[in-house]
């Protein structure tokens, strides 16, 4: 069972460690964690699936770092992990390329730099299997700027300048934006409309809420929690106005009619739209949902996975409004979890959730890679916000996103 006290996964600094098969990689992850979380082997191509780990590294605190398979794999099945392997790239903070001391880097390895600088995710270069330390004649040429460390796993040589090396490295630009912080002061009030979704497990609430709540307390902020139904009654008994509502999506309608005009009001699928990726895009890529025609289409994409419910609202909802906009038959496919397909331009459009299991980075790849294709994007909030006649509303404490949705209709 998850610990509802730990840090989400999404919401830790993502450290990878990639290279060619037998560089070392799995046993490099446990001398650096301190844990045999990966299994090691003489073998190549021993680590199949990414094994992550969760951890606490200081001063950078919640961490998680993710072993690979061999970038050079090879066959039907190497090729699928050495997909895996790029998925789990995309959302890396800094990646750790292992190289073996007795190859050194290779070429390949140096492309795979050159990829890494090429999108901008810091890295550093390990030089493993130094049993012996370092002969004083080994002269190794590595990326430049790029830094280098000789050290061996197996008897721990270079390990504490390793983990010294990934502190100095890491990036705390990636960290996510604020969820509500910059909405709210402190001593503000905010009430969040958070009906029991069947979806989450008994006696906790889903991830995003327990998230926004948190950033208000980060605020020093007061929340109120309530059902959609006792809202009314909840804001009755304030003795001054809310700073503001937050709903779960698919209570916009009642939310929004009991919620005072002059009170702002959005939703939690908006927030996480605006931390994790381009809530303006995401709003400009409604306006593609009003021209769809009979045979598009359309990619819907959920960032976790879970049990499909009676009336799903990616699986049912989704799909039952947007035929009803564009009046048409229209086609849908839907992922979740890691999996995003590497082409989707034969898609109208693209429906994604807030993306709360999603860390910022992988968003963001997300939506320029829809960007890149000419693919439309759009988001939960969004679409449910923009099928109740409400949009304009729920994106107005956002100016850049009220922005985009004043181009789209000037047009």
């Amino acid at each position: 069972m998850a610990d509802m006290n730990a840090t989400p996964m999404a919401n830790r600094f993502t450290i990878g460690l990639f290279g060619r098969r037998n560089a070392g990689k799995s046993s490099l992850i446990n001398a650096i964690t301190g844990q045999n979380i990966a299994v090691t082997s003489e073998v190549a191509g021993t680590t199949t699936d990414p094994v992550y780990k969760a951890m606490e590294l200081l001063p950078l605190g919640p961490v998680v770092f993710i072993d690979t398979a061999g970038l050079d794999d090879t066959g039907n099945l190497g090729k699928l992990r050495v997909e895996r392997t790029y998925e789990v790239l995309r959302k890396c903070n800094l990646a750790i390329v292992a190289a073996d001391i007795h190859e050194g880097i290779t070429e390949f390895d140096t492309e795979f730099i050159e990829q890494l600088e090429r999108r901008k995710i810091p890295c550093i270069c390990v030089l493993n299997k130094c049993d012996e330390g370092v002969p004083e004649s080994l002269k190794i040429k590595s990326a430049p700027e790029i830094p280098l460390i000789y050290a061996s796993a197996a008897t721990r040589f270079g390990i504490d300048k390793v983990i010294k090396q990934i502190i100095s490295s890491s990036n705390f630009e990636d960290a996510e934006p604020a969820l509500v912080g910059d909405l709210v002061n402190s001593g503000d009030v905010a009430v969040l409309v958070t009906p029991i979704d069947k979806a989450a497990p008994k006696g906790r609430l889903i991830l995003p809420q327990q998230q926004t709540i948190r950033d208000i307390i980060e605020k020093d902020a007061i929340a109120v929690i309530t059902k959609e139904h006792e809202l009314k009654h909840a804001l009755e008994r304030l003795n001054s106005p809310p700073a503001i509502v937050i709903t779960d999506s698919q209570a916009f309608l009642k939310v929004s009619a009991d919620t005072p005009p002059e009170i702002p009001m959005t939703s939690f699928s908006i927030l996480f739209a605006r931390q994790k990726g381009d809530l303006a895009e995401m709003v400009r890529g409604i306006k593609r949902i009003e021209h769809l025609v009979p045979g598009d289409k359309v990619l819907i994409v959920e960032g976790c996975t879970h049990h499909d419910q009676a009336d799903d609202i990616g699986k049912v909802k989704i799909p039952r409004w947007i035929r009803q906009i564009a009046g048409g038959e229209i086609q849908f496919e839907w992922v979740s979890g890691a999996r995003y397909p590497k082409d989707i331009s034969e898609y109208a459009v693209i429906v994604h959730c807030g993306g709360c299991m999603l860390n910022r980075r992988e968003m963001q790849y997300r939506v320029e890679k829809a960007r890149e294709q000419g693919v439309s994007i759009t988001n939960y909030g969004v679409l449910i916000a923009y099928v109740m006649g409400i949009l304009p509303r729920a994106i107005k404490p956002f100016p850049a996103a009220s922005m985009a949705l004043d181009e789209i209709n000037f047009k």
